[in-house]
């Protein structure tokens, strides 16, 4: 069984995110998405909409799983017996920071890392930016799937 996880704080899931989780699970039996739990940030969507949120969008991906971990990306793999966390990159400063990751994270447990190119309609995007755009009253349709869409639209309406 070949594994693999997409790792993020996915805050919220956009279409970049999407692009990343759905071209690694053609590539490997079982992807992991982790919901990367950071106590110290406030997020817009807290860690179980969020994860309802990416089940959703993902549920046509029948090899696709969402989880939340709270610590170090390297020991939930271990837990779980993943060689390889899948990353897409942006542009030139996602990759000095990604490598630094990569490189440790392999110098702990020998995972490998994985560079996916993104999408070049996606190279701009980011879950901050959505939300800026969104809280301002910008149209975020063609950034986020429908579901979030709407979820954002919700909590805005909200806050």
């Amino acid at each position: 069984m070949r594994r693999a996880v997409c790792p993020g704080s996915f805050d919220p899931i956009t279409n970049g995110h999407l692009d990343i989780i759905a071209r690694a699970s053609r590539l490997y039996d079982e992807v992991y998405v982790a919901v990367m739990v950071n106590k110290s940030k406030q997020g817009l969507f807290d860690i179980d909409e969020r994860m309802a949120l990416i089940r959703e969008v993902t549920a046509a991906y029948a090899n696709v799983r969402v989880e939340a971990h709270h610590g170090l990306l390297v020991d939930f793999c271990k837990e779980r017996d993943i060689p390889a966390i899948v990353k897409g990159l942006r542009a030139v400063s996602d990759f000095d920071y990604e490598l630094q990751m990569a490189q440790m994270n392999n110098g702990l447990t020998g995972v490998e890392t994985l560079f996916v190119p993104t999408n070049p309609t996606y190279s701009f995007l980011s879950s901050s930016l959505v939300k800026e755009v969104a809280a301002w009253g910008g149209d975020v349709s063609h950034l986020v799937p429908p579901a979030v869409l709407g979820a954002l639209r919700d909590r805005l309406k909200r806050d």
